[in-house]
């Protein structure tokens, strides 16, 4: 009988174990062939001018090279306003739009969790239904209020649209429930004040989810065109997008731009990777401890 439940055992180990290398032989699969498209802009970048023109054309670059982004640098060196103008203004404009809706989402989301007052889930409720209306569809009025506080032509101007961030006071909300009321009790029995409170207890505990509101707002800021396509008339306010969008623009029929526009696009696709890479695993906590599935 012993014998019998010894290899019963082992056979049912031999299964678990057969079935979790197909398991992990799946998703290594999976996750090489998520990898190709990274891996193509990238070697897409630094093809010089032969290979990206090869028929059959090569995934891999064999000689790689750096006159894509050289010829990028030396054009935009060439015209009035200079490429690095338009990075520092995407630096600038991502690094000022991060910190507001950080500070902003995360004292709307802790006042909401813990706080105690008239209309509060009413509020709440209207935040949850704005995550229905597509950016598109607030374009009119969003121009409307910023040409009406004379923002056009300014660094606030590209500011302000993100600074309502829904997603972000959701998580953050939600996140700070699962912050225990006996804790922030205990702070205030230590002498602390609300600001005290917020800073030095919901914060730390909340780095998760900020973590991931960075990389939401990072994404969507680094990436925006609709402030400098509408609300900036001087081209000095203009990002880095904006310019390679025109670039690309301008170089879809053009053979000899190919280079320029592979190298460009490598540009604005980094910061994202390199901001997600770095949070990925904030990530992931955040959607565990917030309740979203």
């Amino acid at each position: 009988m012993t014998m019998l439940a010894m290899r019963n055992k082992l056979r049912r180990l031999r299964r678990i174990s057969i079935s979790r290398a197909l398991l992990f032989a799946v998703l290594t699969a999976v996750a090489v062939f998520m990898l190709l498209p990274i891996v193509f802009i990238i070697n897409n970048a630094f093809k010089p001018f032969n290979e990206l023109f090869l028929f059959p054309p090569t995934f891999l670059v064999k000689q790689p090279t750096w006159t894509n982004f050289s010829t990028l640098f030396l054009v935009s060196s060439g015209g009035t306003i200079p490429f690095t103008r338009y990075l520092f203004n995407s630096v600038l404009i991502s690094s000022i739009t991060l910190v507001c809706v950080i500070l902003a989402s995360s004292l709307a989301g802790y006042v909401l969790s813990k706080h105690r007052f008239p209309f509060k889930s009413l509020i709440f409720s209207l935040i949850l239904v704005s995550l229905m209306f597509a950016p598109e569809t607030v374009g009119i009025p969003r121009y409307l209020v910023i040409s009406g506080l004379g923002l056009n032509n300014t660094y606030f101007g590209h500011v302000l649209p993100f600074l309502a961030s829904t997603v972000g006071v959701f998580l953050m909300k939600q996140f700070i429930d699962q912050v225990p009321d006996a804790l922030l009790e205990a702070g205030k029995l230590d002498g602390a004040s609300e600001f005290g409170l917020f800073t030095r207890i919901v914060m730390p505990i909340c780095f998760p989810a900020i973590a991931t509101i960075s990389i939401l707002t990072f994404q969507a800021v680094w990436m925006d065109t609709e402030a400098s396509t509408l609300y900036m008339q001087d081209e000095t306010m203009k990002t880095l997008p904006y310019y390679v969008l025109t670039l690309t623009n301008g170089l879809q029929n053009s053979v000899a731009g190919q280079g320029m526009a592979a190298a460009a696009g490598l540009l604005i696709f980094l910061p994202n990777l390199i901001i997600f890479l770095l949070f990925q695993k904030k990530v992931m906590e955040t959607m565990v401890h917030s309740g979203v599935k």
